[in-house]
């Protein structure tokens, strides 16, 4: 959304960052010729990114979608108590007049925050004309602002935009692209099949100027960048390219961690920036505190007594039921970034769905050796769709409230094998959501709307 009344101050926040550290006491206070420092520099810019309140240390990018995605319950009670009415609406799939009440999208809002943040730092590192010895921090600076905008436009086309079929994207009604950070640029929807072309093409330039490793993992890398067009090609059933750079990614790293070396039992088994980790991301809203979010019993019946994501991932409630526990962020804030198992379980289904089974199961049974307590035996078979199935089965309880649920629900709703019906309780009324159904789709920011003109979701 680019009110801008909001971005303006916004600009003026982000040319006062490189500055905050040597000034934070007097900041506040400060007249505004000493606060208002431009950035220029390489290590200027490097800081704008580095404001990870700012980028993806706090993030709402796609936890519409989880709330959404069915894989837990509230009470009708945590429900009532919930702090946003777009919460209480994603949990019921509500009607589209009644969804905000008002309210700024949150998930819309913070994103693009962050993809203007990306555009000021591609604007200003132009003009600056590296020496020799700066290139590789320069490529850094650009490479990474591209990857943090195609971050968000891809978290953005997954709730706000039809799910990807190339025979209609030319068509169907994308996000706005703001590729620049003249916030009076008019904004307007692209057509879908240009907004992936504008993530595959800023994620393609990023792994071309980025390092291989990053420097600290909320910094994106090559890497990260393999990893998220892995993503964003499975997301268009492109899995010839999917499993390519799936590929790509984990031959930089391919590391997995041994869940038999975990405390499995304690409140927060993971460390954050694991070595699974390629990428650092959250998504936090109220609805995900465990004192609330009780498991489909349906989900945690899937996992086996001998897998140890069974302790890992939950915390018996109570009242009865389970809660989640098993970030990767390694606290209550749920981990949405890239990951290697994530890699794993993508090369595999690509590999699955292209017939070579052989390396689809070596995958899969390499990936789950690391999750099982005693001895595992390898899961095997020559039937393409037992694999495949086994391999979806396996996607859902390994990548479970990491943000990608809803993502998958979307494209795996257009096959017969995989589709289903999400239903809901809540104070006695029963809410579904079809396959396939227009509420797969969330409504674009009211205040968006009302200043720019664009086109609301037809849900």
């Amino acid at each position: 959304m680019y009110n801008t009344s909001k971005y303006i101050v916004l600009v003026i926040f982000l040319t006062v960052t490189v500055s905050f550290q040597s000034c934070k006491k007097d900041w506040l206070n400060g007249k505004p010729d000493k606060s208002l420092v431009v950035p220029q520099s390489i290590k200027d810019f490097q800081a704008l990114l580095d404001n990870t309140t700012q980028t993806f240390n706090n993030s709402q990018g796609c936890g519409l979608g989880e709330i959404s995605a069915g894989d837990f319950n509230i009470t009708f009670a945590s429900w009532q108590s919930l702090f946003t009415n777009q919460e209480k609406s994603a949990y019921i799939w509500e009607e589209t007049s009644d969804f905000y009440k008002g309210e700024t999208s949150s998930d819309w809002v913070s994103s693009y925050k962050r993809v203007l943040n990306a555009n000021v730092v591609l604007d200003g590192i132009s003009k600056v004309n590296p020496a020799a010895s700066d290139i590789v921090a320069w490529n850094n600076v650009k490479g990474s602002a591209l990857f943090f905008r195609a971050f968000d436009f891809f978290n953005l086309s997954q709730e706000f935009c039809k799910v990807y079929n190339s025979s209609s994207a030319q068509n169907d009604l994308g996000i706005p692209l703001r590729l620049e950070y003249d916030i009076n640029v008019p904004a307007k929807r692209s057509t879908l099949q240009n907004t992936y072309d504008q993530i595959i093409s800023d994620l393609k330039s990023a792994a071309s100027l980025l390092n291989t490793t990053p420097l600290y993992k909320t910094r994106p890398s090559k890497q990260a960048a393999f990893a998220l067009l892995a993503r964003t090609y499975l997301s268009m059933k492109s899995y010839g390219q999917a499993g390519l750079y799936a590929d790509s990614a984990l031959q930089i790293q391919h590391d997995l961690l041994d869940y038999t070396k975990l405390n499995v039992n304690s409140n927060n088994p993971f460390a954050r920036f694991n070595a699974e980790v390629i990428f650092q991301s959250i998504f936090s809203y109220g609805i995900f505190s465990t004192s609330k979010l009780i498991v489909e019993p349906s989900l945690y019946s899937q996992y086996s007594q001998n897998d140890l994501r069974k302790s890992a991932y939950f915390l018996s409630l109570a009242g009865g039921g389970v809660a989640f526990k098993g970030s990767y962020n390694g606290d209550k804030n749920l981990f949405g970034g890239l990951t290697t198992d994530e890699l794993y379980l993508i090369r595999a289904e690509c590999n699955a769905r292209n017939g070579n089974i052989p390396s689809a199961l070596s995958d899969y049974n390499a990936l789950l050796k690391t999750r099982w307590s005693g001895t595992y035996t390898n899961f095997t078979t020559t039937d393409p769709k037992l694999a495949l199935s086994q391999i979806i089965s396996e996607r859902r309880k390994e990548l479970v409230f990491r943000g990608l649920r809803w993502t998958d629900l979307r494209r795996l709703n257009t096959e017969d094998d995989f589709k289903q019906t999400l239903v809901r309780t809540l104070n006695g009324q029963t809410y579904t959501l079809a396959p396939n159904d227009p509420k797969y789709v969330f409504p674009i920011d009211e205040t968006e709307i009302r200043l720019s003109g664009i086109q609301q979701n037809d849900r």
